[in-house]
């Protein structure tokens, strides 16, 4: 009788296994936002939401991120989209390494994106566009994993 409360004990005091996956699957529902920020005057949140189609690992040589001579407000669509291409990316030569990355291939379902700069914050969304890609339900995204959040169907 002792040992197996002694056995009992034990077995509760194993953590717990996890029951979610710790990489979002094919199916799971994800979402690329910015804005949003503030506390008073909240800027407005734009995003592309839609259903994961791929997971999959890349190699990816984190080099030093791109020196853009604008502040990140007044940063053009071409410098978005060198950015894009860097990241991951860091700002001290010493980290620069080979790494590997995760990347999702999002299918669109829904957006909101802002249609001036007056609109809200320049980021990767403007005028219907995640970088140069138009945004259409069904269009396919691929994006470094780290820029997704997950959301509910």
């Amino acid at each position: 009788m002792r040992c197996s409360l002694i056995i009992s004990l034990l077995l509760l005091s194993l953590p717990l296994q996890a029951t979610e996956p710790t990489l979002p699957q094919p199916g799971d529902c994800a979402l690329y936002r910015e804005g949003g920020e503030g506390y008073i005057l909240v800027a407005p949140t734009y995003y592309v939401r839609g259903t994961i189609a791929e997971v999959y690992k890349r190699s990816h040589r984190m080099e030093l991120c791109p020196s853009i001579p604008r502040t990140r407000l007044n940063y053009t669509r071409a410098d978005w989209r060198e950015l894009a291409e860097a990241y991951p990316c860091v700002s001290d030569p010493a980290k620069v390494a080979e790494i590997e990355v995760i990347r999702i291939r999002l299918r669109v379902e829904d957006w909101e994106t802002p249609w001036a700069l007056q609109h809200g914050r320049n980021g990767m969304l403007m005028k219907g566009h995640f970088l140069d890609t138009e945004l259409k339900q069904g269009v396919e995204l691929d994006i470094d994993g780290t820029l997704l959040l997950r959301c509910e169907p």
